[in-house]
């Protein structure tokens, strides 16, 4: 980075408005999801999870009068599908948390444990290849409320996708998932037209064809299932649906891009026990402080696949979870 010459150096000061709550009441709460808004002696920035970004009207208008009666009115969205009830005084915390679960909702999302998961609008999506919402709802009931009291060496954020189109940025998290289509190519139906549909389709140009038939190169297809379908002759009438699953992404002040691994994944139920898998390697192999990519790193990233495809952690879940 190179900084202009111009640019004004500026002396600290440190923050004028002192905090008025214990500093041991701030942790407790800040462990239910409630941060102190720096700017204010005694109030708390409230997030509210929305299991996967999606509420009823309902909650919404819950939320909505939550922050006119317990907070400031405001209301923040942050990057990660929540909901923050802005400028709540501390003494109104557990009053506002009250109101909330006569709706569903809760507070929360914070601590080196799972994290709220974070899910892209697939299931309508016209892209969309999964269904997204279900699935994150199952990943949230599962593994954010089923090991809510696991502690882990760090955060643990999960994200679902519906296509390669990877709005959700699935692979900058510590568990991405991702839905493929991947076409069967009947390549003895294929033409060899002049203008291939199939070619055409292809939003990554991956398809085309060569001395008269189609070539789709395995390693380079995204598997969004774009082209399926398209053929006026039925060269890529079937396919088959699963979902694609990347180790130890992570975004911040430091970086790395997650890993996929080699099995696709067809159904939910083996996407969900590798989840779980993946949460007790991290559980029992991290080291306090660490994210998943810095364990992958450091066990390697074979064998953190090995033993993720064998049964030995399932089998020693209990052990894990009580050491």
């Amino acid at each position: 980075m190179k900084i202009p010459e111009s640019a004004p150096i500026q002396t600290f000061t440190p923050n004028p408005v002192t905090c008025t709550v214990p500093s041991e009441d701030v942790a407790r709460v800040k462990g239910l999801g409630c941060l102190r808004d720096k700017l204010t002696p005694d109030r708390f920035n409230i997030r509210i999870i929305t299991v996967n970004g999606k509420v009823t009207s309902e909650k919404l208008s819950a939320i909505a009068e939550a922050a006119k009666r317990f907070g400031s009115g405001e209301v923040a969205m942050t990057t990660r599908l929540s909901v923050e009830i802005q400028g709540v005084p501390y003494e109104n915390i557990e009053p506002l948390r009250a109101f909330l679960a006569q709706y569903g909702l809760s507070s929360g999302g914070t601590g080196p444990k799972v994290r709220p998961v974070v899910s892209c609008k697939g299931t309508t999506c016209q892209y969309g290849l999964i269904d997204t919402f279900a699935l994150s709802e199952k990943i949230h009931a599962l593994f954010y409320e089923g090991y809510h009291q696991v502690k882990l060496p760090h955060k643990f954020k999960i994200a679902v996708g519906g296509c390669p189109n990877s709005c959700v940025k699935p692979s900058l998290n510590d568990v991405g998932i991702v839905g493929q289509r991947v076409p069967v190519v009947d390549i003895d139906k294929c033409k060899g037209c002049k203008t291939c549909q199939l070619e055409k389709a292809c939003p990554v140009h991956v398809a085309h064809t060569e001395d008269g038939k189609l070539v789709i190169d395995p390693e380079q297809c995204k598997h969004c299932g774009r082209c399926v379908g398209k053929c006026p002759f039925h060269v890529t009438d079937r396919y088959i649906s699963g979902y694609r699953v990347y180790l130890g992404g992570r975004w911040g002040k430091d970086y790395a891009h997650g890993i996929p691994m080699e099995q696709l994944f067809t159904s939910e139920e083996d996407v969900l026990s590798m989840v779980e898998k993946i949460i007790l390697l991290f559980r029992d192999k991290g080291i306090a402080g660490e994210r998943l990519s810095d364990t992958l790193s450091r066990l390697g990233f074979e064998e953190a696949c090995r033993l993720l495809e064998s049964n030995e952690l399932l089998e020693r879940k209990a052990e894990i979870i009580g050491g």
